[in-house]
């Protein structure tokens, strides 16, 4: 069966809201300054989907593991993190993410990276963004920016989110 046929299948299947959360990594931001976090949130209902939880987190390897883990525990198939991506020295979220992921989507951080760069050109390549699965969840690692986020959703993850979910269930 080709990728047609499974996203097909998929788009069939998968006919039910699929269970998401939500965590912005931020020092600064809180819910009300969340921008990017909001247009997760918005993006991730209008279609159709459920958002679950949504936390703000501080840029802390051990409190990201920590509400991952309970996020997957608790039913959610997609988690997206937004913040925390970057070479900065308090970025983070690469490295607790990366040590939970059990696959890896490279494609995803290449992708994006390619379509962030017609974007805003050479800085693109500072984003460590990346994807791919910890036990039922998907989890998507992107930037800050409200832009990067919007970027992701619209060109990657809500195209793709109902296949990538019957993938990993299936």
């Amino acid at each position: 069966m080709g990728y047609q046929d499974h996203k097909q299948r998929a788009g069939e299947t998968m006919t039910s809201a699929i269970p998401c959360g939500i965590i912005t990594i931020s020092d600064t931001r809180n819910f009300e300054t969340d921008t990017s976090g909001k247009a997760i949130q918005t993006a991730l209902l209008q279609s159709g989907h459920d958002v679950v939880r949504y936390e703000v987190a501080k840029d802390d390897a051990a409190q990201i593991t920590a509400l991952i883990r309970a996020l997957e525990a608790s039913g959610c198939q997609v988690i997206i993190t937004n913040g925390g991506t970057g070479i900065a020295r308090r970025d983070s979220t690469f490295e607790a993410v990366d040590g939970l992921l059990e696959k890896r989507l490279p494609g995803f951080g290449e992708i994006f990276r390619m379509l962030s760069y017609t974007d805003i050109g050479p800085g693109a390549m500072l984003s460590r963004a990346t994807a791919g699965t910890y036990g039922r969840a998907l989890i998507f690692c992107l930037p800050g920016s409200t832009g990067a986020v919007q970027l992701a959703l619209e060109k990657l993850i809500l195209p793709e989110l109902a296949h990538l979910v019957w993938e990993t269930v299936r």
